[in-house]
C-alpha cells in the first residue's frame, strides 16, 4: 500500500508538471539525466574554485573568503553554484530513487541497476561532507570532529582519528592535503560507478532536454546572486561551536550523533543499506515471461536489436543454417517483456493466411497471432456489414479500435459499446500492419493508439519508437495507404481522469464527419494474392 500511495502522488504531479511545462520538460521525468547536469556543474565550478584554493589550517579558509568577497562575480557565483547544484544532486538523486520504488522498477531485468544504484548514495554523500570539510569554518569542525568520533568507534584505525582535532597544535596542513585528494578522487569513482550504473540500459539519457537544463542553469544563476553561500565563523578548535546553519541535504545524520550512540547510528546506516540492497528479493518476484525468438521466421534484420531499450537481444552468428548472415538471441535475464521487438518485427503480418503467423520475435503472452485474434474483425458479407454499420452508427458512433499501454494513460477497466479494447505492454509493441489490417478489413472506422507520454513511458522508448513508425521515420513503417485522419494519438502521463475520454469524444466527432469505410475482407483468392504481404511491405519500407 505505501507504495502505491506513492506511485498515485508521483502520477498526480507528473499529470500536472506535464500540463505547466509539457512532457519534454517535466523535470520528474528526468531526474537522471538532471543529476548528471548537477553533477557537471558541480565539476566545473569545482575546478575553477581548485584553482584559487590553498591546503593549509589557515589558508583554506583565507582562500575561499577571498573568492566570496574580493571575487564575488566570479569565483563567489562559482562557489554558489558547486554548493547548489551539489544539493541539487542530492534531491534529484533522492526523488529518483522514490520514483523507480513506486514504480516497481527494482525488480527482475532491473536489479542490476538498482542495486549498482546504491552505491551511489555513498560516494555523492561523501565528496558533499568533505567538501565542507575543506571550508574549514565552524560548521567544517564541528563535521569533522562527529565523524572521527564515529569512525572511531568501529575500532580499525590504530590510533583515534578524534586526536587530530584536540588541539590547534595538533592539526596540520598535510590533512587538507590528504582531503582535498579524497574530494577529487571520489567524484571520479561517481563516474565510474554511474557508467556501470547504465551499463544494462541501451541509449541511456544523460542529458536533459535542451530548455530543461537552460532553466536549470539560470535557476541556479539566480539562486547564487540572491543568496551567495558564504563561509560561517573561521574554525577554533579550542571552542566548541554552539550555533550552526545545517545543511540538511548532506549534513542531515550529524544530528542524529548527538541524540544516539555512534553504534546506534552506524546501525541505521548498516540497516538502511541493506534494506535498498534486498529490495529487489522481495516478494513479489518478477512473473513475465522473456521474449522469444522463432529462426524459421527471422532474417537477422537487427531491427529488434536497435529497438530494445535495455539491451536484452544481440544479433549472433547463424546457427540453423538458414542463408542468413545472423539471428537474435534474447537473453532473458534482460528483457523486460515490453514487447517493443514484436511491435518491430517486419514478419508480424496480420495479413498473412497462407500460413500460420508467428513473427520472428514475439512474447508467449503476446504472440502476434493472438494480437490478431484480439481484433474482433467482421467476416459477413459486404451487404451485411454495410446494415451493421449503418445501425451501428446510429446506436452507438463510429467504431473505434483502440491500442492501449496497461501501464499508461489508458484508464483502467474503460470500455464503450463500440470500441474494441487491446491493452498491450507498451504501446509500443504494436507492429504498425495491425493499424493497416483493423482499417482496411472494416474492422474500424478510425484507431486510437494510446500511450505514455514520450519522457515518462516505463519502458523508455514505447512512444518515441510507435511515432516514428506512424510518420515513417523508423522501420517498420506504417504504409502510405492509411489515412492518417483515422489515426488519433494520446500521449499523455497517467493521473489526468478525463483527458482520454475527452480526446475519444472528439475523435468520434471528426470521424462521424468522414466517409464511411467499406469493409474489404479479401475473398480466398484475394487472401492468397496477399498471403505474401511481408514481401510488399519490404519492398514499400525500401523504396
Amino acid at each position: 500500500m505505501p507504495r502505491q500511495l506513492l506511485l498515485h502522488l508521483f502520477r498526480w504531479f507528473e499529470a500536472r508538471l506535464d500540463a505547466v511545462f509539457g512532457a519534454r520538460w517535466n523535470p520528474l521525468t528526468q531526474l537522471g539525466a538532471l543529476g548528471f547536469f548537477y553533477y557537471w556543474v558541480v565539476a566545473v565550478s569545482g575546478i575553477y574554485l581548485y584553482i584559487f584554493f590553498d591546503t593549509g589550517t589557515t589558508e583554506a579558509y583565507d582562500s575561499l573568503e577571498y573568492l566570496t568577497r574580493q571575487q564575488w562575480y566570479a569565483g563567489g557565483i562559482m562557489r554558489s553554484l558547486h554548493r547548489y547544484a551539489s544539493d541539487g544532486m542530492v534531491l534529484m538523486m533522492g526523488v529518483h530513487i522514490l520514483r523507480e520504488f513506486a514504480y516497481g522498477r527494482f525488480r527482475g531485468p532491473r536489479w542490476f541497476t538498482w542495486t549498482t544504484g546504491v552505491p551511489l548514495i555513498g560516494f555523492v554523500l561523501v565528496s558533499g561532507v568533505t567538501g565542507y570539510w575543506l571550508v574549514w569554518d565552524e560548521l567544517a569542525q564541528y563535521i569533522a570532529v562527529e565523524s572521527a568520533e564515529w569512525l572511531d568507534w568501529l575500532g580499525l584505525f590504530g590510533e583515534p582519528i578524534a586526536r587530530n582535532f584536540a588541539t590547534p597544535k595538533s592539526l596540520d596542513d598535510r590533512f587538507f592535503t590528504l582531503l582535498m585528494f579524497v574530494h577529487i578522487m571520489v567524484p571520479l569513482f561517481l563516474l565510474l560507478f554511474l557508467w556501470i550504473h547504465l551499463l544494462r540500459i541501451s541509449r541511456p539519457a544523460i542529458n536533459p532536454n535542451r530548455g530543461l537544463a537552460i532553466g536549470t542553469f539560470v535557476m541556479l544563476l539566480a539562486l547564487s546572486l540572491v543568496k551567495p553561500a558564504v563561509s560561517q565563523a573561521p574554525a577554533d578548535l579550542t571552542v566548541m561551536p554552539a550555533e550552526l546553519a545545517i545543511d540538511w541535504f548532506y549534513l542531515a545524520a550529524y544530528p542524529l550523533m548527538q541524540v544516539f550512540s555512534d553504534g546506534a547510528v552506524w546501525g541505521m546506516v548498516v540497516s538502511i543499506s541493506l534494506i535498498f540492497f534486498l529490495l529487489p528479493l522481495l516478494p513479489p518476484r518478477w512473473k513475465d515471461e522473456a521474449a522469444v525468438v522463432h529462426l524459421d521466421n527471422c532474417n537477422g534484420c537487427a531491427r529488434c536489436f536497435d529497438d530494445c531499450p535495455f539491451d536484452a537481444i544481440a544479433m549472433l552468428p547463424r546457427s540453423d543454417g538458414l542463408p542468413f548472415e545472423r539471428e537474435a538471441v534474447v537473453n532473458p535475464d534482460l528483457c523486460l517483456s515490453c514487447g517493443i521487438c514484436l511491435g518491430s518485427c517486419p514478419t508480424a503480418m496480420p495479413f498473412r493466411r497462407r500460413s500460420s503467423l508467428v513473427a520472428g520475435i514475439e512474447l508467449p503472452q503476446l504472440s502476434a497471432l493472438a494480437l490478431r485474434d484480439s481484433l474482433d474483425i467482421p467476416t459477413e458479407t459486404s451487404a451485411d456489414a454495410a446494415a451493421r454499420d449503418d445501425a451501428g452508427a446510429a446506436s452507438s458512433g463510429p467504431r473505434i479500435t483502440v491500442f492501449g499501454c496497461a501501464h499508461g494513460a489508458l484508464p483502467e477497466g474503460w470500455a464503450r459499446e463500440n470500441v474494441t479494447v487491446v491493452r498491450l505492454p507498451c504501446v509500443g509493441a504494436l507492429p504498425p500492419p495491425y493499424i493497416d489490417y483493423v482499417l482496411s478489413r472494416g474492422g474500424a472506422d478510425g484507431v486510437v493508439l494510446c500511450g505514455c507520454s514520450e519522457s515518462s513511458c516505463g519502458f523508455r522508448f514505447g512512444p518515441e519508437w510507435t511515432k516514428a513508425r506512424i510518420e515513417r521515420r523508423r522501420d517498420p513503417f506504417l504504409r502510405r495507404r492509411v489515412p492518417r485522419e483515422r489515426i488519433l494519438e494520446v500521449w499523455q502521463a497517467p493521473g489526468q481522469p478525463g483527458a482520454f475520454e475527452a480526446a475519444v469524444a472528439g475523435f468520434e466527432q471528426a470521424l462521424t464527419a468522414l466517409p464511411k469505410t467499406e469493409n474489404s475482407t479479401p475473398s480466398g483468392a484475394q487472401r492468397d494474392a496477399q498471403s505474401d504481404t511481408s514481401r510488399a511491405e519490404k519492398e514499400e519500407t525500401h523504396a
